[in-house]
């Protein structure tokens, strides 16, 4: 009788050389007068330039300088940071966070499957259950959502909502208004489900207006509104992004050309510097299936300019200008998505079921529409950041903001913390509002 005899393979292999070689790291405060050196070598693997870039992101440094390069089995760069002051990281908390984070046992591998069909998602994890949402945006709209979950009695725990090209992605983090906890019951979920789909779609019922990805697994949720717009093909807009959306000083200037010699496409970013930036389009290379094997990054006074050395994942360079446009527009869109040239306004309040309804129903009623916002809970306080346009997407009119900090005075803290009329002011660098959300991450629990 025959037999078929097969190779004997150790589960452990695969990570042996890992466990040989180990991720190393140093945080360098010395070698620089006025940044920290962030340095990462390791074995190389699919996905971590991006997870790194991400560790960094999250924990609001600005990446000033980056060198990257990842050529055959390893992966060594050198990031160039400060905080959010252009000052170095000397808080020993964060320091041993970004060792500790990028060591040996930092990497993690995240797994998502995504239902492209469906046009609400929820899906529930530990204490929340989580609404993914995406649709043709309009004004108001946030108001709606919040106002049907509070109607439900769903208490926002977090969320973050980004609006590109007309379009709107939505991530919510919410739980039970009694128990606190995440709600498991089908019936109330479909209901609430039913009544999002209903906003979403408005008075439209074409399958396009309104649809969203379900979220299985647990993702990193500025990548997850990347990869939710990013499926409804936001950068296909179609022209509908005007002068006033984008000014020129914020249109990006991307440009793709071809290194015969070692076979890899370089492509060339110049646009206006801001945080999160690389991360941004590190994360729409990888998930457009890119791999990056060399990267330099450089701030020149308000201008950043990146340059990266890509290969599809089949080894192919980029071939065709067809692909060459649709990776220009993509990262165009990506870096657009978290530009907001509207007025930013922080609303703090002691948290409670509604507030977020609260809020955004003064602001939809005070003709104000949110372009960007994001929520989140500390303590006993619900903090909500807007950046909000009037409903003509122009400017807010000053007099509207003391309106509204009257009419919401004896409930809210309401604190402006943008104006964009100072174009100086931007160009220095300062008009940049300062936002993070780690939905109760390892970051924030570490930091704690």
């Amino acid at each position: 009788m025959a037999r078929d005899y097969w190779p004997y393979f150790d589960p452990d292999y695969e990570n042996l050389s890992i466990r040989i070689n180990p991720p190393r790291v140093s945080v360098d405060n010395t070698s620089c007068s006025d940044c920290t050196l962030i340095k990462v070598d390791s074995v190389n693997k699919p996905g971590i330039l991006l997870e790194v870039v991400q560790i960094l992101s999250d924990l609001d440094l600005v990446i000033t300088k980056a060198y990257i390069s990842s050529d055959g089995g390893w992966f060594m760069d050198v990031f160039h940071v400060t905080d959010q002051q252009g000052n170095k990281i000397t808080d020993s908390k964060i320091i041993d966070y970004i060792e500790k984070a990028l060591g040996p046992k930092g990497h993690t591998t995240e797994v998502v499957k995504t239902w492209p069909g469906k046009r609400v998602g929820v899906h529930t994890m530990g204490d929340h259950a989580t609404i993914e949402l995406i649709g043709r945006d309009r004004p108001g709209l946030l108001s709606e959502i919040s106002a049907v979950l509070a109607n439900l009695h769903f208490n926002v725990v977090a969320a973050e909502l980004w609006t590109h090209n007309r379009r709107i992605a939505c991530v919510v983090y919410v739980n039970d208004d009694t128990t606190c906890r995440a709600v498991d019951d089908p019936t109330r979920l479909s209901t609430m489900e039913e009544q999002l789909k209903n906003i979403l779609r408005g008075c439209e019922d074409d399958e396009k207006v309104a649809r969203t990805s379900f979220s299985m697994g647990f993702t990193h949720v500025d990548r997850r509104l990347h990869q939710m717009l990013f499926a409804d093909r936001d950068y296909e807009g179609g022209g509908l992004a005007t002068e006033a959306d984008y000014p020129p000083s914020f249109r990006p200037k991307i440009s793709i050309d071809r290194w015969e010699e070692k076979g890899y496409s370089v492509v060339s970013v110049r646009c206006k510097d801001r945080s999160k930036l690389m991360f941004d389009i590190v994360c729409t290379l990888t998930d457009m299936q890119y791999v990056v094997f060399h990267a330099s990054i450089s701030s020149d006074g308000p201008y950043a300019s990146q340059e990266y050395y890509i290969r599809h994942m089949d080894g192919c360079m980029l071939d065709t200008e067809g692909e060459k446009e649709r990776v220009v527009k993509c990262l165009e869109a990506a870096i657009q998505r978290r530009v907001s040239e509207g007025l930013s306004l922080e609303v703090c309040a002691k948290d409670r079921v509604g507030l977020l309804s609260e809020a955004t129903r003064v602001l939809r009623e005070n003709g104000l529409s949110v372009t960007r916002a994001g929520v989140s809970t500390v303590g006993e306080k619900g903090v909500s950041v807007f950046y909000v346009k009037d409903a003509s997407g122009n400017p807010v009119d000053m007099k509207t903001i003391e309106g509204l900090r009257k009419e919401i005075g004896h409930t809210m803290m309401l604190n402006v913390k943008k104006v964009p009329a100072s174009d100086k002011a931007q160009e220095e660098g300062g008009g940049w509002a300062k936002t993070s959300f780690f939905f109760g991450s390892l970051v924030e629990r570490f930091l704690a």
